[in-house]
């Protein structure tokens, strides 16, 4: 395993070194085979679901783990984002290029709205408040005619772009995967810059961050609704998605418990470890629905053991085993250079 990780690591320095945009050409090209491996089309529809997660994962952990603000209601701002979408798609024509960016926008909305509450909010008081406000989003959908109600909204179109309807699963992968490749990219792109500086600086120590100048409340409201704009994404390349329905079911606190145990179990405030994580409880969530009414103790009981006794997640053990192997190669070739000047 150590020399696999070495062989990667040197593999994907060496790519770096011609161009920086050279591996994510090369993760793009080898994602492109991943439905002439599947085996049926249910694969090929949980390979959708898991690029879907991933999006969705990544933003939640701009709020999160970027950020550090408590949040467990960013369900609901994938609900609005699916809601909106198929609403616009369904009784107003809209199409998928307009329906996408529109929903995005209608959910950013309502990422201020779940914002506000963090500039005198903290810890679980927070928590609750976006709680709340996911579990309005779910009961109004239920109990809203318009939306379909408790029988679920349902008709969504296909996307059509340029004449090429995306209506079977191996063809969806094509626009749902670039689409989840794009957001992983902009995350470390907002991450590298002076946002993402801010972000770590309020999640450290909010106080501190406002001493040194950092607007707190502004990127506050900056990283709710940058997660925002991830879970509306998410949310209306869910809707469209075949069979294109959506019930309110869809956005339960089961499917909160399950997105908060994939930022967990890959580490808060790590990208590549949040994307194994959705990659991986996406596929246990598949495994376990015959055991549906005993999955949110399940899920939960590996939260707390994951905080208990693996912090920094999946994320953290990599972080610290590249972090070791370079301190170890610094180590040799000081003892190098010292022998050297020795001689």
């Amino acid at each position: 395993m150590n020399k696999f990780f070495a062989t990667l690591q040197a593999f994907i320095a060496a790519m770096k070194s011609i161009h920086p945009a050279l591996p994510w050409a090369v993760s793009f090209g080898l994602l492109c085979t991943f439905p002439f491996l599947a085996q049926n089309q249910y694969q090929v529809f949980l390979m959708n679901l898991i690029s879907i997660m991933i999006i969705l994962v990544v933003g939640l952990n701009i709020i999160k783990g970027f950020a550090g603000q408590v949040t467990v209601g960013h369900i609901g701002l994938y609900a609005v984002g699916a809601y909106s979408s198929a609403v616009l798609a369904v009784n107003f024509g809209f199409p998928f290029l307009l329906a996408l960016p529109a929903s995005i926008l209608i959910t950013m909305l309502a990422g201020v709205i779940v914002g506000i509450p963090s500039f005198r909010l903290e810890g679980a008081y927070l928590a609750l408040a976006t709680l709340g406000f996911a579990e309005s989003v779910r009961i109004y959908a239920s109990v809203t005619d318009y939306l379909g109600s408790t029988s679920g909204f349902g008709g969504i179109p296909s996307p059509v772009i340029f004449g090429f309807n995306f209506n079977r699963y191996a063809e969806y992968y094509y626009l749902v995967m670039p689409i989840a490749l794009l957001a992983i990219y902009i995350s470390f792109a907002i991450l590298k810059s002076s946002t993402g500086r801010a972000f770590v600086a309020i999640r450290e120590d909010t106080i501190a961050a406002a001493a040194a100048g950092v607007n707190v409340k502004r990127y506050k409201l900056i990283a709710f609704v940058l997660g925002a704009a991830y879970a509306g994404c998410a949310g209306s390349l869910f809707a469209h998605m075949s069979p294109g329905y959506i019930h309110p079911n869809n956005f339960t606190v089961i499917e909160m418990v399950t997105l908060l145990l994939m930022v967990v179990l890959g580490g808060l405030g790590n990208i590549w470890g949040g994307i194994i994580g959705a990659i991986v409880v996406t596929i246990i969530f598949d495994l376990t629905r015959e055991w549906y009414y005993y999955q949110l103790l399940m899920f939960g009981s590996v939260i707390v053991g994951t905080v208990m006794f693996m912090p920094k997640g999946i994320g953290g053990i990599i972080d610290r085993y590249l972090i070791s192997k370079r301190f170890v190669a610094s180590r040799e070739k000081s003892r190098n250079i010292s022998a050297e000047v020795a001689e």
